[in-house]
């Protein structure tokens, strides 16, 4: 795997979940109503916009609205804002409604929900068990999994239930809550394999990437093979705690590493800018073990008590993932880093729960960014578009003559451990050998290490999944569309 690329053919980002541009919404006024009665109707009418836009008004309107904010989710169908309004005031209602979202009357405030995870981080900080808030319940939704049982287990239902009615519900999952080690193009640290997420930009404009924070735990310096020279060395890495996110600045100053998503069989998605998630919110995960996976944001600001421990701030996705997927890129169709993945429980035969580690909140933490930094021919850093003005391809943004973003995930996404220890950061240990589908022999008894051990030789990167070319990211993605090159 090389960081000095030449530009792939760009994937194609449509099919089903596409989410459309932002349009007004237009009202035939009633015969006998003056122009600017139909004016004031048509402002306050629902809009359809896209879920990059919808994050934007969320936050937006969840100052504004004070007390009487209940959170707010995107309607991915109607391609609509649905905001949760607290109490009575008919004020509030015309602020929602002339922000273009729609007002939904709930009974519990952000506030209250707030306040309800306090108590449970208090009470019931369980190792197996997360919670976050689920606007469109309007509750908090907390999960178990399979290890919590017994006096753990009567504690938790205990204070849920402490919390009032309407206020939260438990839910179980089948399977394990724990760190997904390995992942995407695969880099190696310490007897450690994980996944590069997103290239970026340091505060001294040196090149760098983001991964998992407890795979920058695990190991200071990282390398494209196993047992091979260091390519990046960790400068700062934080888990558990408040995230679990890591910056690795490459070794080689003049590293060129693409701003993009790699897909496999020679195709990319470029990656543009970082940006927030929003509750219903269509997104892809790629990684070496599984491949390209779709699915929806469920949760924000999420809390996950892994056997490491507890890890705050994240973001929760029905997107199913393996060990083998962490650090991974979470992005939309569109090109935005959304988040690097951390852990979850269960798998992508029988589905479960994934959470990410927000690309924002990572960036804002270690003073990097999404691009270049504006560095060659007007190239725009966090979002712009890549080239010289040139028009952006099928979906993309890249420009003929402007320096490509330096931020995408270069497929370097994942990393398996080549027989090597645990280290700290928790991970799972495996005895199998990496198959050419990417495939994991777990049979290993977890460790405490933020790594998987692997017996097996790692191959490049590991083919995801059974891997078709990923032609449209929208489309068939379950079927293990694509692979990390």
């Amino acid at each position: 795997m090389s960081h000095r690329r030449i530009p792939k053919r760009k994937a194609i980002l449509a099919g089903a979940g596409a989410v459309g541009i932002a349009a007004a919404a237009i009202l035939l006024p009633h015969a006998n109503a003056s122009q600017s009665e139909s004016d004031s109707e048509a402002r306050s009418a629902p809009r359809t916009m896209s879920a990059a836009s919808a994050a934007e008004l969320v936050s937006e309107l969840g100052e504004k609205l004070g007390e009487a904010y209940g959170g707010a989710y995107y309607d991915a169908e109607k391609q609509q804002v649905v905001v949760n309004v607290v109490g009575s005031n008919n004020n509030v209602v015309v602020e929602v409604k002339k922000a273009g979202a729609v007002a939904r009357s709930v009974q519990n405030s952000t506030g209250e929900l707030k306040s309800a995870a306090s108590t449970l981080a208090d009470k019931a900080t369980i190792p197996g068990t997360a919670w976050a808030v689920d606007p469109k319940s309007n509750q908090i939704l907390v999960t178990a999994d399979r290890t919590v049982s017994g006096e753990r287990w009567d504690r938790l239902e205990t204070t849920v239930k402490s919390l009032g009615t309407g206020m939260a519900r438990i839910q179980k999952s089948a399977g394990e809550f724990k760190p997904f080690v390995e992942g995407g193009d695969a880099i190696f640290g310490g007897g450690a394999r994980c996944s590069l997420g997103f290239n970026v930009t340091t505060q001294d404009g040196s090149p760098g990437f983001l991964t998992a924070g407890h795979c920058g735990v695990a190991a200071e310096q990282w390398s494209e093979e196993a047992n091979g020279e260091p390519i990046g060395t960790v400068e700062a890495a934080t888990f558990p705690g408040d995230g679990d996110f890591a910056l690795v600045t490459y070794d080689d100053p003049a590293t060129q590493a693409a701003s993009e998503v790699d897909l496999g069989n020679g195709q990319t998605v470029p990656i543009t800018q970082a940006a927030d998630a929003a509750v219903g919110q269509a997104v892809f995960r790629m990684g070496s073990t599984t491949g390209l996976k779709d699915g929806a944001v469920t949760g924000l600001d999420a809390t996950v008590n892994y056997p490491e421990g507890t890890v705050t701030g994240l973001i929760q996705t029905d997107v199913c993932a393996e060990p083998g997927d962490s650090g991974g890129s979470l992005f939309t169709q569109d090109g935005n880093a959304i988040g690097l993945t951390s852990g979850g429980s269960g798998d992508c035969t029988a589905g479960g729960e994934t959470f990410f580690q927000p690309v924002t909140t990572a960036l804002a933490a270690v003073g990097a960014q999404i691009g270049d930094g504006g560095a060659a021919d007007g190239g725009a850093a966090n979002g712009g578009a890549e080239a010289d003005g040139g028009a952006a391809g099928d979906g993309g943004a890249e420009a003929d003559g402007g320096a490509e973003a330096d931020g995408g995930a270069q497929a370097n996404g994942g990393a398996e451990a080549d027989g090597g220890a645990a280290g700290d950061g928790g991970a799972q240990a495996d005895g199998g050998a990496a198959g050419d589908g990417g495939a994991q022999a777990d049979g290993g008894a977890a460790g405490d290490g933020g790594a998987e051990a692997d017996g097996g030789a790692a191959g490049d990167g590991g083919a995801a999944g059974d891997g078709g070319a990923a032609d449209d990211i929208g489309g068939d993605a379950h079927d293990g569309l694509g692979q990390t090159g």
